[in-house]
């Protein structure tokens, strides 16, 4: 889905079931029959040219993906004094079906890692509703010597989540960050963190819940 992010209000309501695996809501609402429509209000970083990233929802609603295919932050050989860092922000207007309100349980993170010994490298996140004062942040360090694919996993617990506010529309926003750093290795050398792959794109998976909102069903 290349063109995914082509524009500010560009609607990311894709169907996408091979992406997914079901999560059941942690309240144990079952999510709503009717399909959530996300619209992209803007999309903003260095890890994220336009073009390179798009949103999917799962048909069972459980469950988004952002989907990466130049998110890479390097140091060393070959790499730009600006490469150490790379990020993407994206802020997402999230319809959902009447009567519901969401919030974020979880947020699976994937990607590859080459760190020489020395090196080090961090995933970071945070997330947030539009004029909202609750963030939430988490980060995942990475140490040299490493050549693997990596995973990372933000969980909330129940009574830690935030969620949108009933019958007002505000949008959510996810900000990410990839960061690389020589460290004490050989300077003649590369390392690199991404969110993508040689032979695809990987998937970054946002399991949400729910729970009805009171007075409106």
């Amino acid at each position: 889905m290349p063109g995914a992010l082509l524009g500010g209000a560009a609607t990311a309501a894709f169907l996408a079931s091979s992406l997914f695996t079901a999560t059941p809501a942690a309240s144990g609402i079952t999510a709503p029959p009717d399909k959530i429509v996300i619209e992209i209000a803007t999309v903003n970083g260095s890890g994220c040219p336009l073009g390179t990233a798009a949103v999917a929802v799962s048909p069972d609603n459980t469950a988004f993906t952002v989907t990466y295919s130049q998110y890479l932050a390097q140091v060393g050989t070959g790499s730009k004094p600006t490469d150490f860092r790379k990020n993407c922000q994206l802020n997402l207007i999230v319809h959902v079906p009447s009567g519901f309100t969401y919030a974020v349980a979880s947020a699976d993170y994937r990607g590859y890692a080459h760190l020489e010994s020395g090196a080090s490298a961090i995933q970071k996140a945070s997330y947030y509703f539009q004029g909202s004062p609750d963030t939430a942040s988490r980060s995942h360090p990475f140490t040299g010597p490493y050549d693997d694919n990596w995973e990372a996993t933000d969980s909330t617990d129940w009574g830690q989540l935030v969620w949108a506010p009933c019958g007002v529309q505000r949008n959510f926003n996810i900000n990410t960050e990839l960061r690389a750093s020589a460290g004490t290795s050989d300077p003649h050398t590369n390392s690199f963190i991404t969110m993508d792959s040689t032979d695809g794109d990987i998937q970054t998976i946002y399991h949400l819940a729910w729970k009805e909102c009171p007075g409106q069903r």
